[in-house]
This record gives structure tokens, C-alpha cells and sequence, in this order.
């Protein structure tokens, strides 16, 4: 498993995985363009994938601009194999090493997305006007844990 700084160039292998999950499901994929894409990996935010024996397997984006998880997605036929979890300890640990800015995401009730945010230290704050739960971490809470 290697985890490394996504491109541009990686954007038709993050899109089809995020096209393929079975949870938080993109409904329309015309609300997740290109250009997003190449906004949050050179501009606004910062991205990392999986890659197994040279397969994209999952990948994470941060919103700089924002302070937030833009993304979070794991091919399901990698679930469960800690890919989702090393990707976020990676964000995690870059995001806090240069800033000291709470991040928060939200999230669908009762998802596996949801216990996964819930286990790696995460706190719920409430629900978003679209009925996601929102989860917000803060830097002492994610040093504590180290």
C-alpha cells in the first residue's frame, strides 16, 4: 500500500472511484466536475490516493480554503483493508502539522462513513440543512491522539 500526493493527472482514477462507492452516492455527477477537482488538488485544497500494486484504491481531499474534507472515498472492493483510515490519519496529520484551524465534514446518519468519522476521534457538532450529521475535529484533539 502507498499513499501519495494525488495530480491532476490522477483525476480519471479519483473519479471513477468516487462514481463507484455505494455509500454517499453521487446522485448527479455534474456536481462533482473536473474543475473541482483541479481546484482542491492545486489551488485550494491538497489530495492523496492509495495505490495498490499501481491501482488507485481510494483517496482523500482537503479544502484549504474551507477547512474541510472535500472527500473520503475508498473502491468497494477495497473497503476494510485500512486504506480509508491511513488516507485520513495522512490529511490529518498534514492539515494540523501546518495549522492549527478545526476541520469539519459531514456525513449521512447511520453510514459506515459515519462510525468510521466517530472512531478516529471525530465529534459531532449537529446536522446540516441538508440532514447530514456535521463532525468537527480540532488540532489538540487529533495530537491527543497520537
Amino acid at each position: 500500500m502507498t499513499i501519495r500526493t494525488a495530480t491532476t493527472k490522477d483525476i480519471p482514477s479519483l473519479s471513477h472511484i468516487r462514481l463507484s462507492v455505494k455509500e454517499n452516492v453521487l446522485n448527479n455527477p455534474l456536481l462533482v466536475t473536473e474543475k473541482d477537482y483541479v481546484k482542491f488538488l492545486t489551488s485550494n485544497g491538497k489530495g492523496w490516493l492509495c495505490e495498490i500494486e499501481d491501482q488507485v484504491t481510494g483517496f482523500a481531499i482537503i479544502d484549504t480554503d474551507d477547512n474541510n474534507i472535500w472527500a473520503l472515498f475508498v473502491h468497494p472492493d477495497y473497503a476494510q483493508k485500512g486504506i480509508g483510515r491511513k488516507l485520513h490519519d495522512t490529511m490529518l496529520d498534514w492539515h494540523f502539522g501546518q495549522s492549527s484551524n478545526h476541520l469539519w465534514l459531514s456525513t449521512s446518519p447511520g453510514t459506515r462513513a459515519e462510525r468510521f468519522y466517530k472512531t478516529a476521534g471525530w465529534k459531532a457538532t449537529g446536522i446540516t440543512k441538508s440532514g447530514e450529521i456535521r463532525f468537527e475535529m480540532s488540532s489538540s484533539d487529533w495530537k491527543s491522539q497520537a
